[in-house]
Parts: C-alpha cells; sequence; structure tokens
C-alpha cells in the first residue's frame, strides 16, 4: 500500500469528568473519529488519506481537535458534520478550512 498523500490526526484524549484541562472525548471526538471513517471507506481514500487516533495534541479547550499533514493545519471544535467540509476542500481540493482551523500561535 502507498504512502497516504495526507494524514489526519484525531485526538481522542479522555481525562476524567471535570479535568480542568478537558478532553477531547468529552467533547465529541469519537463521532468525528467515526465519520473520518465512513467517509474514508465510503470514498475509497484508503491509499490517499491515512488515519490515527491520537492522544493530546494541546488545545483542549478546542476539542475535538484534529491535526493534518503533511500541511500541520489543526481544526478544532468540530462536528460530525465538518468532516465531510475538511474531506472536500482540504484533504482532495488542497485547501485548508480557514473557518475551522485553530490558529498556530494557540496550539
Amino acid at each position: 500500500m502507498p504512502r497516504p498523500e495526507k494524514h489526519v490526526f484525531v485526538c481522542t484524549q479522555n481525562r476524567p469528568q471535570g479535568h480542568p484541562r478537558g478532553s477531547c472525548a468529552s467533547s465529541g471526538c469519537a463521532e468525528v473519529m467515526n465519520e473520518f471513517m465512513n467517509e474514508i471507506q465510503n470514498r475509497n481514500l484508503f491509499e490517499k488519506i491515512g488515519l490515527t487516533n491520537t492522544g493530546c495534541m494541546g488545545p483542549c479547550n478546542l476539542g475535538p481537535s484534529v491535526l493534518v499533514y503533511p500541511e500541520g493545519v489543526m481544526y478544532g471544535n468540530l462536528k460530525k458534520d465538518d468532516v465531510k467540509t475538511i474531506i472536500d476542500k482540504h484533504l482532495i481540493g488542497g485547501e485548508p478550512v480557514a473557518s475551522l482551523m485553530v490558529p498556530a500561535e494557540v496550539w
């Protein structure tokens, strides 16, 4: 299998309820991760997009967080419905979705 053109990292960090940093798990990361998996499978994008769940990437208050490489673009406060937009515009179309991006200085 060839190396994918893009790699998506979805934070699935889980912390105890009430933890001061919060966590992406309590913000709906499972739905975001599942939507990425479903869209990649339904569109047969396995050779174009790699997908990995990961621990904390920093901006816990902006979760669920997703990091896309090789560009190093981080998205935050994502909802399941945002996944199709990211795939269509960024991962396939090559243009990051500015309205969903986390400013680089935050992370």
